[in-house]
């Protein structure tokens, strides 16, 4: 283990505790649920709002779509390079300093995946309103269940957190194919007329702006990368798990997000203060008539439902990473005796998901843009990190090598830079929330740094004593 405060990565640490059970489909599946969940149901108005022609439009899903291939790139590479638990908070250990992969893992825990579980949960209530009354405390109370229901299942075993997540990621994707191809046909009559009609004046400050939202609807295309540690043949499998499964997603949402414009039309999708609010079981009822606004309300349940499972699988293996390495409580590093499963940091998660969804009040556009902001933070560390290890270096095993090297992950941090500054522009409080929660882990990792120290050198001083290695 690194010592904190040291540059240096110890080799021998494995994670041989951690079983590798998860399949090249179940690591695909793990990033189509993670992408596909609450976004594409509701972000669409508030990016149309931003971008009112539909050549726009389509351009902003597409270039969310290029952006994360330009991170699976690089992320290819590092989890290959690194097939263990923790995702980022490993490579920025490796690459820069513990403390640096300590912040941003730290960030990764509380702000993106706890703020994507809390997120999707709100997202869930709001589906669930189509079919019953589901006042304000009630909405709180739903969440906060769907993510302790989620939480008992992936506590008991990651194998049974990967099937059930698998079988909604099937079902999501069956259910929105259909919707593609056949609303159009019998929705035909109920259509927007000459629905691809657009107007209005398209900045790129607009452009950047509508790209935030995108980029939370395309969080999750890293997820295998958290769970290497538990991949199958993680050399070959990890790097295929993001390029299919992002194809997957970067396919479907293009094609239903047209379906959406085709239903109620560019000018209506872009209407009122933030564009129309949640257009998905708008379009279902267009396209299907009475009981269709229901049908996608239900799609809408089973996508949130499984996404939320994926998440709440993927981030307690950074709160496990970190605590192996004395930074961070040592209960989350914690394996059940039975399946292996670090159970202890998955219930952590859980806690700081319900905390947020309080702390919000059930607002879900101001949990969206306190985690997305975090999220664009995280992946411009990810993507340096490659810079620093391709010097630092050289001669490490590789299995995959990033394509475009190194053009492409320059472009995939200007981009997201870019995103960067037109949030703080226009969300300068809810970026500095974000903000924030990176900062306050710079005091937790010198607590955790400095008692395992204190604890290293106790166990040196014992040793010299008895003359005897521990």
């Amino acid at each position: 283990m690194a010592q904190p405060g040291e540059r240096a990565e110890n080799e021998s640490e494995t994670e041989a505790d951690l079983p590798r059970i998860l399949s090249l489909r179940d690591a695909t599946m793990l990033v189509v649920s993670s992408v596909i969940g609450v976004g594409i149901f509701l972000t669409p108005g508030g990016v149309a709002k931003l971008l009112p022609h539909p050549a726009w439009f389509a351009a902003a899903w597409l270039a969310g779509g290029v952006l994360a291939l330009a991170g699976a790139l690089a992320n290819a590479e590092l989890g290959a390079m690194f097939p263990k638990a923790g995702g980022n908070y490993v490579y920025l250990r490796a690459a820069y300093h513990p403390m640096a992969g300590f912040l941003v893992g730290w960030l990764s825990f509380f702000a993106i995946f706890a703020g994507t579980v809390a997120t999707l949960a709100l997202g869930f209530t709001i589906s669930l309103s189509s079919f019953v009354d589901v006042g304000p405390r009630a909405a709180l109370a739903v969440a906060i269940a769907l993510i302790w229901i989620a939480t008992a299942v992936n506590a008991y075993a990651t194998k049974a957190g990967a099937k059930l997540n698998t079988i909604t990621a099937y079902l999501k994707i069956a259910a929105l194919v259909l919707v593609v191809v056949l609303g159009p046909l019998v929705g035909h009559a109920r259509a927007a007329v000459n629905p691809f009609a657009g107007k209005g004046h398209v900045t790129l400050a607009d452009f950047g702006a509508a790209l935030a939202p995108v980029i939370f609807s395309y969080l999750g295309w890293n997820a295998s990368v958290y769970v290497a540690g538990e991949i199958d043949k993680p050399g070959r499998n990890l790097p295929r798990s993001l390029f299919w499964g992002l194809g997957v997603c970067t396919a479907i949402y293009l094609l239903v997000t047209t379906t959406f414009v085709y239903a109620v039309g560019m000018t209506a999708l872009s209407a009122g203060e933030e564009g129309m609010p949640a257009v998905g079981p708008v379009a279902g009822s267009v396209l299907f008539g009475s009981i269709g606004g229901r049908l996608v309300a239900a799609i809408m349940l089973v996508s949130i439902f499984g996404c939320l499972n994926a998440n709440v699988l993927v981030g307690p293996r950074i709160a496990y990473a970190m605590a192996k390495d004395g930074l961070f409580f040592r209960v989350a590093a914690s394996l059940s005796a039975r399946a292996k499963t670090p159970w202890l940091a998955v219930i952590v998660q859980a806690l700081t998901a319900s905390v947020l969804v309080l702390v919000f009040q059930g607002n879900l556009r101001r949990v969206l843009e306190y985690t997305t902001f975090a999220i664009v933070l995280a992946t411009l560390a990810d993507t340096s990190a490659l810079y620093v290890l391709r010097f630092r270096d050289p001669t490490r095993a590789r299995p995959y090598r990033a394509a475009g090297y190194p053009w492409v992950p320059a472009l995939y941090i200007l981009a997201n830079l870019a995103i960067a500054v037109s949030m703080v522009w226009a969300r300068p409080a809810e970026c500095l929330k974000s903000f924030g929660v990176l900062l306050a882990g710079a005091p937790v990792y010198l607590l955790f740094a400095s008692k395992t120290r204190t604890a290293r050198t106790a166990r040196t001083a014992r040793t010299g004593r008895t003359g005897r290695t521990e």
